[in-house]
This record gives C-alpha cells, structure tokens and sequence, in this order.
C-alpha cells in the first residue's frame, strides 16, 4: 500500500482542561493509481484528516505509513523534504501567487525543492499543455477564469512528479460545468500519469466515480 492510516485520532484543546476531538480513530489504506473520496457533513473530520495524510499536520495519536516508513519516526525537515518530493497538494482556493504567471505558479514546487527553472521549464510547459492552459502561461492568475485558476494549480500539484496528490474540496468554488471539466480532468491524469489521488468532496458524482467513497462522521469512518 502506499499510504497507510492507523487508529489517527486529533484532539484540540478547548478551554482549560476539555478537549474537542476532531478524529476517533480512523484507519484507511490507499494503494497506488486510486482515486479515493473523502465524503461526510461538514465537521466529520475529513479536512483534517487529510491534512494529517498529506504530512501537513500531526495526529495525536497514531500512524501514517507512507510509501513504507512511518512519518511519525521523523523530524520536520524530512517530513518537509518527503511532502516536497512526493506529495501535490489541490485546495479548494487555489492559493496560486498573484504577482507571478501560470508558468511560474507551476515552477514553484520545482523552485522551493531547490531545482533550477532552467531544468523544469519544459516539464511545466507539458503540465500546462496537460490541463488546457498552453496559452495561458503568461498570464496571471487575476487574467485567468475560476476554473483556470484551478488548473493551473492542479499542474502545480503534479510538478514534482509526486507520487500522490491530496486534494480538499478541489471544485467546490467552482460552477458545474468547471467543476465537471476538472473532474475529468483528474481522471484523464491518472491515466497518463499512473497517478493516485485522495479527495475531499461534496460532489456526489465524483463520489460516485471514485474507485472508493470512505465517508466520514462524527470523526469516524463508518
């Protein structure tokens, strides 16, 4: 499997000596080329919960499995430099950097794992090609639409090859048709990049289209 979950459960201080539990104990396994859904009411923990899997959060108690070693044994940098190298993120606002172009929104992953532009520059380019966006990689994202916008971030999460993209309520901003089209999208990409994906969704369809549909609530999966 490449990720495993074990007994994850999240607890946040409220107050001097109560705690809210956000997580009870969830437990998955995703294996390469899935694409899972998260889906639940609103505060059944799946955000959370994927943040823990995408290494930007720690359990309180439990294990994630990734690729066969157990993050919790590592310290911050590794933890960084694994969520770097093998991981895409997709949120439902794009939080692309407004003063740059698509081109150099889709470079930067490449750029903070310490690559130079001139060796990636090409791989982006595809990655824009891939989503539609070839002509659009000079423009900004205030140039480009909502679902665009969207795209390009998509591109973003896949540029340093990862080898699974989390992504939480990736159409959620979006209208139908835009998040029909990235729907599509995401599936076409896991064809030809033998891509896995896990995602937090509303959206019954894409539910429906998963490979696997684990829902969420009160914290647990049922």
């Amino acid at each position: 499997m490449l990720l495993v979950a074990n007994n994850i459960h999240k607890r946040y201080k409220n107050g001097e000596a109560t705690f809210l539990e956000v997580l009870k104990g969830v437990s998955l396994s995703v294996a390469e080329q899935e694409i899972i859904t998260l889906v639940g009411p609103s505060g059944a923990g799946k955000s959370t919960l994927i943040h823990i899997l995408g290494l930007l959060d720690k359990p309180t108690e439990g294990e994630v499995l990734f690729d066969g070693e157990n993050i919790s044994t590592k310290n911050d940098d590794a933890i960084s430099h694994l969520r770097n190298k093998k991981i895409g993120f997709v949120f439902q606002f794009h939080h692309l950097l407004p003063e740059f172009t698509a081109l150099e929104n889709v470079l930067m992953p490449a750029l903070i794992g310490g690559d130079t532009i001139m060796t990636k520059i090409e791989r982006a380019k595809s990655l824009l090609n891939d989503v539609g966006l070839m002509k659009r990689e000079n423009h900004k994202p205030s140039e480009l639409s909502g679902g665009e916008q969207q795209r390009v971030a998509v591109a973003r999460a896949l540029m340093n090859s990862p080898k699974i993209i989390f992504a939480d309520e990736p159409s959620g901003n979006l209208d139908t048709d835009n998040a029909n089209q990235l729907h599509s999208l995401i599936f076409e990409l896991r064809e030809k990049y033998k891509q896995t994906f896990v995602i937090v969704t509303h959206n019954k369809e894409l539910a429906s289209k998963s490979d696997r549909a684990i829902t969420l609530l009160d914290g647990k999966v049922v």
